[in-house]
């Protein structure tokens, strides 16, 4: 469905972006992947999901935090595979504290890394999807960005602003072939999640099964995670025919949490 097209998803080298690029990838489209640390692993996964479409893989290395690295990430696929035609911002850190406790540094990594990145990759893809007539920007919020949580002050302040800057997107290019759509998701298995598991497990003394009924049973009535399976299917169906006059939405998969 989306061969020759391209993606690029940033921090996509583990967890939720993995999965997301591993999902286009397997529809044809080439991808850029960005994260931080080892990344051979991850080009690997994603160029094996798209193999029997001849998908190609590369990576760059911007520090999404600085705009002047997104910037050279941009140049970097659109030099590498002509323009970005599927842009995923996933690229997140946490921290969590009070406000009246919440380091400075903290609050202003949080902010670049989760909110203004997307608004620079955003601004640089914009012109060539609109040359183009067609384009989707996939903006991975959180349900923080539709709920609060306490201690979580700047990831829930950036996520809300993600779902902001979702909105004014789509609204702006209503009437062309680009849409832009935000995925909330709930809890996700990822590595970091997995951590938060484990302590769990480690401070009550219980199995991991029990420490993952502890913390899905905090916020998520499903008491199942969300895959990062689920969300790459939802970000092709983003990418689909079907989701052409899907404009703005913020499309939470959190078991019900944000229901209640």
């Amino acid at each position: 469905m989306l061969k020759g097209k391209t993606a690029l998803v940033t921090g996509s080298t583990s967890g939720i972006g993995l999965g997301i690029a591993q999902a286009l990838a397997a529809q044809g489209a080439h991808v850029v992947l960005n994260g931080f640390g080892e990344y051979q692993g991850a080009v690997d996964a994603v160029h094996a999901a798209g193999a029997t479409h001849g998908v190609q893989v590369d990576y760059h290395g911007a520090d999404m935090s600085q705009p002047n690295d997104i910037a050279a990430m941009m140049d970097f696929a659109a030099q590498r595979f002509g323009r970005v035609d599927i842009l995923v911002n996933n690229a997140g850190i946490q921290h969590v504290a009070p406000v009246q406790d919440f380091p400075t540094e903290k609050w202003d990594a949080i902010l670049a890394i989760n909110l203004s990145s997307a608004f620079h990759t955003t601004r640089l893809a914009l012109p060539a999807m609109l040359a183009a007539g067609w384009g989707r920007i996939i903006n991975v919020a959180s349900v923080h960005g539709l709920v609060a949580s306490a201690q979580k002050s700047a990831y829930v302040a950036a996520k809300h602003g993600i779902v902001g800057l979702t909105k004014v997107t789509a609204l702006e290019n209503a009437t062309t072939g680009v849409t832009c759509n935000a995925i909330c998701p709930g809890w996700v298995l990822t590595p970091l999640v997995q951590k938060q598991v484990d302590a769990k497990a480690v401070q009550y003394g219980v199995s991991n099964a029990e420490a993952t009924k502890l913390l899905l049973g905090e916020k998520e009535p499903s008491l199942e995670f969300t895959t990062p399976e689920e969300l790459g299917a939802l970000a092709v169906f983003f990418c689909s025919p079907a989701g052409n006059n899907v404009r703005g939405v913020a499309w939470n998969m959190d078991g019900g949490w944000a229901a209640q």
